[in-house]
């Protein structure tokens, strides 16, 4: 169990930030994007009887990012399994 060479740690390494950069691009284009830039043009629709833009400035953001976490945990599983450094 463990890395098998400084290749395969640098390797882990580059997957595990690019992940997490790619997921914090996400957050920062709902919550920033969705719920302050943009919340003018998606004020012209609705979800639940609320104004779309005022819904993701309050909801939208918090529900988009307890999923993301969900899916860090998914895909960071998948990573630590085909890199061997799964808890398993």
């Amino acid at each position: 169990m463990g890395f098998k060479n400084d290749n395969d740690k640098q390797a882990y390494w580059r997957t595990t930030v690019l992940l997490l950069l790619k997921l914090l691009v996400i957050w920062f284009v709902v919550s920033f994007g969705c719920g302050i830039l943009l919340v003018d043009q998606l004020n012209q629709f609705q979800l639940f009887g609320f104004k779309l833009g005022f819904w993701f400035s309050q909801q939208g953001a918090i529900y988009c990012f307890v999923l993301l976490i969900f899916y860090y945990v998914y895909a960071m599983n998948k990573i630590d399994q085909r890199f061997g450094v799964d808890e398993e």
